[in-house]
Formats: C-alpha cells, structure tokens, sequence
C-alpha cells in the first residue's frame, strides 16, 4: 500500500532532475501520474519526447502515467493537464507546478525576450496550470486535493544576474499565500518549495566559476532529496498544512519564516509623520529587523538528525 493509493497527480517539467524525481516517487507511492515536459533545453527552446521516457520508466516499475508534452505557459497548455488526467485515470487530486528555464543576466544585458520568456513558464506557468485545476475542484467538490508549487532562494533572498527569475520565483511565493486562502473553504492545500538541488539548470553556474560537480555531490545534493517532501506534502498526513514554504535539499528540510511586521511605531491620532521625526525611528525598526534576522539565523540552522 501506498500513501498515494487511487491518486492523480499532474508533475510539470518532469522530465528530468526534480520534477522527474517527484514523477517516478509519487508513482511509486500509488499515484497515477500525468508526466508534463516540453523536453527543451534549459532556455525553453527546442523539444523531444523525454516525457515518455519517464513514462516508460514508471510503467516498468509496475506504476501508471501518461505524457502531456503542452506548453505550460499558456492557457490552453495548463487545461490540457487537466484533459489528461480526466481522460486517462478519470480525475486529478494534485498538482506539482515545477516545469521552470533560465535565462540569466544582468539587467544591463537583460533583454525583453529574456525576461517574458522566464515570466512566462514560471509566473504564468503557474496560473495557468492552476486555474483549471482551482476551477475542477470547486465544481467538482474534490476533497483533499493538493498544489505543490515551487519558488526559489533567488526570490526568496535573491541571487545576481536573475532579476527575471527572482521575480518570478518571489511572483510564485505570493501567489500560493494568496491560492492558499482561496481553496481553504474548498479543502485543498497550497504549499511552496524553495528547493536547493544539483540539475541540468544549476550545475553550469557551478561550472561557470570553474567549480566541478562530483558524483558524491550528485548523492548528497541531487533532485532526489526534494522528492520526498513533496510526497509527504501531497498525503493525508499534511491534510492540514497549507500556504507554507518548505526548503528542502542536501538532506536539509526547514519551514521558512512568511512576510511579517518585526516592529512599528504610530503616531498618535493617526498623525503624519515628519522627516525629521523619522531620523529618530527609521534607526530603532532596522535595528529590530537586525536583531530578528540574527534570532532567525540561530533558530534555522539545522539540527542533524538520524
């Protein structure tokens, strides 16, 4: 038996690296699953059929899946997913937006076309596999559905050379805050990775500063260490968690901290505040914010366990 047992799950990009090891993990779990890939390269451009690939894996080790291999970043892309689900296994259950390119660059060399495209699969990638899937649930009254969407450090803390992905990734983190509120009423849960993982997407800017990626780092550091949380978070036992972000990678798993008021001053009456009054607070709330951020440090690091 399986946690995942009479399951449909719908994985974008999981062709390779994370998204392929969340595929091949929650079939192995019991979950029926539609396997999502352009088959591009990390830019988005150019195709091939690695979708079926996975999907020949699963079947061999006795699971259930079938390709899509539509583009998620538009809307048709993303109802497709749901198509597929209902005309393969008869519903969906959940839904892991983890199909994801880069295009890195400064914002001095950063073109138009650069910054629509990493918007386009990733922001709107995930409102338009999304949407359909909202939509399913509320008419349907599905119950214990599941969102799994993924973020990034490079939106969360940021990261030189990736305004468009850093945008994107924070754009992600916002949006499920705001999915998770929305499908609350209806029992589906919204949760968000930031994973940290060694793939076709982050091994070159290891290389690119003639760092080389040995195969223990693969072991240690693989996409294989994100799979796992997102099973869990896909299973009855997190019936009840929605709207966190989990990071997760290298054997690390952690809850991180949400967006909140560390500390605030107001004037009486609701009175305007001058600049010169300002010279005396602005000092006391980044001092406060200082204080948290070393608190959180302490707090966050890991305790090693097993």
């Amino acid at each position: 038996m399986g946690r995942l047992d009479d399951k449909t799950a719908v994985v974008t990009g999981a062709g390779r690296g994370i998204g392929r090891e969340i595929a091949v993990l929650l079939a192995s779990e019991g979950a029926q699953v539609v396997v999502n890939d352009l088959g591009g390269a990390t830019d988005g451009t150019g195709g091939s059929n690695i979708a079926g690939d996975v999907v020949r894996e699963i079947e061999a080790a006795g699971g259930k899946a079938v390709a899509n291999t539509q583009s998620v970043a538009t809307v048709e892309g993303g109802e497709s997913l749901l198509a597929s689900a209902l005309d393969s296994f008869g519903g969906l259950d959940i839904l892991v937006n983890n199909a994801g390119i880069l295009r890195d660059r400064s914002i001095f060399n950063l073109e138009e076309a650069d910054w629509d495209a990493v918007i386009d699969v990733h922001l709107r990638g995930h409102y338009c596999c999304s949407r359909p899937f909202a939509r399913y649930v509320r008419e349907t009254g599905r119950t214990g559905c599941r969102i799994i969407n993924f973020s990034s450090v490079s939106g969360l803390f940021g990261n030189f050379g990736q305004s468009n992905y850093g945008a994107a990734k924070a754009g992600i983190a916002g949006f499920s805050r705001v999915l998770a509120l929305e499908l609350a009423k209806y029992g589906c849960t919204v949760n968000t990775i930031s994973p940290g993982a060694m793939t076709r997407m982050t091994i070159p800017l290891r290389e690119a500063r003639g760092e080389k990626v040995t195969e223990q780092e693969m072991e240690t550091g693989g996409p294989q260490h994100i799979a796992p949380v997102v099973a869990w978070l896909c299973a009855e036992e997190a019936a009840g968690i929605s709207g966190e972000i989990v990071q997760c990678g290298r054997g690390l798993v952690g809850i991180m901290q949400q967006p909140a008021v560390i500390r605030s001053f107001e004037k009486r009456g609701s009175g305007l505040w001058t600049v010169d009054e300002l010279d005396d607070y602005m000092p006391q709330l980044l001092e406060a914010k200082r204080a948290n951020v070393e608190t959180a440090l302490k707090s966050g690091a890991p305790d090693v366990v097993g």
